[in-house]
């Protein structure tokens, strides 16, 4: 019969540090006490971190007493660095991959590291912990049983109302990033493209100024007339209810105006060709054909 003390040391051996592995480690994203006992033991015993910023990571490991050589991998030096990452872990080294908070490779370049460590046959593996997607669907008090996650919408305009009129009619609660300075922006265009829904604002997840607002996207935008948009924001939005919608708009409409209509709303042409042919369920060459025909 095993002992307690067996069970123990097999709960130990299974966390037990190896060489050549990536440790994808969640972060605290506001509230420092949400570090796991297992996240804090991967720190402090891979051989090397790799950090989104290695001056936020710092004041992270200081606070925990914890000591090790650093790298900065972030959106611009993926490439190069996760390289180079590669070949460290392929020579034995272990490394934990942070973000500046919450799970990394979720809307993040980690999601490129891990890709390359499969191609090269490098084991991965996640320690679990905060992700602001997971914590503001639970809070927003909408359907949490389907849903899907867009992260921050492009700044550039075409790009943006096109993924907009993408997820039109998708009946998931959906759920975006967004920055302070761009939020009234960005309120306005779900109104204008996805109509007016529920909405939970969520801000400063975790921290001492938490906030979730639940209103309407037409009742966010006017209390941001007043109130200035403060801190990171997690914007949940509840689904369409119109699931025969988008049969029901283009069913009278020809090809050609079915592809006007995406135009008008700010899509490029092939975009806008792209999304016909999957709302009628055709090859988009058909819809290329007939829309570039003299007829």
């Amino acid at each position: 019969m095993r002992t307690s003390g067996h069970r123990n040391a097999s709960r130990e051996e299974k966390n037990q540090i190896v060489g050549g592995m990536l440790y994808l480690v969640a972060t605290p994203i506001g509230n420092l006490a949400d570090i796991s006992s297992r996240a804090l033991k991967v720190l402090s015993e891979v051989d090397f971190i790799a950090a989104e910023d290695t001056r936020n990571t710092g004041k992270l490991l200081a606070y925990f007493e914890i000591s090790k050589p650093m790298i900065n991998y972030f959106e611009h030096n993926k490439r190069e660095k996760g390289q180079q990452i590669i070949e460290r872990l392929q020579n034995g080294e272990s490394c934990a991959l942070v973000t500046d908070a919450g799970t990394p490779a979720i809307s993040d370049p980690g999601e490129d590291l891990v890709r390359m460590c499969s191609e090269a046959g490098v084991k991965v593996t996640s320690i679990p912990g905060c992700c602001a997607v997971v914590n503001a669907l639970a809070l927003s008090a909408l359907p949490t049983g389907r849903f899907c996650f867009e992260g921050f919408l492009s700044v550039n305009k075409n790009e943006r109302y096109s993924r907009l009129n993408e997820i039109k009619y998708d009946t998931r609660t959906t759920i975006f990033y967004e920055a302070p300075h761009k939020l009234q922006k960005t309120l306005d265009d779900l109104l204008e493209v996805l109509g007016d829904r529920k909405i939970s604002l969520c801000r400063e997840l975790t921290k001492l100024n938490e906030e979730i607002i639940r209103t309407t996207i037409s009742g966010a935008i006017e209390y941001y007339k007043e109130n200035a948009p403060r801190g990171e924001y997690v914007l949940v939005v509840e689904g369409s209810s119109e699931k025969q919608a988008v049969c029901e708009f283009w069913t009278n409409l020809s090809i050609k105006d079915h592809v006007a209509h995406y135009i008008n709303q700010g899509m490029k042409k092939m975009d806008a060709i792209k999304q016909v042919a999957k709302d009628r369920g055709v090859q988009k060459n058909e819809i290329y054909k007939i829309v570039n025909s003299d007829s």
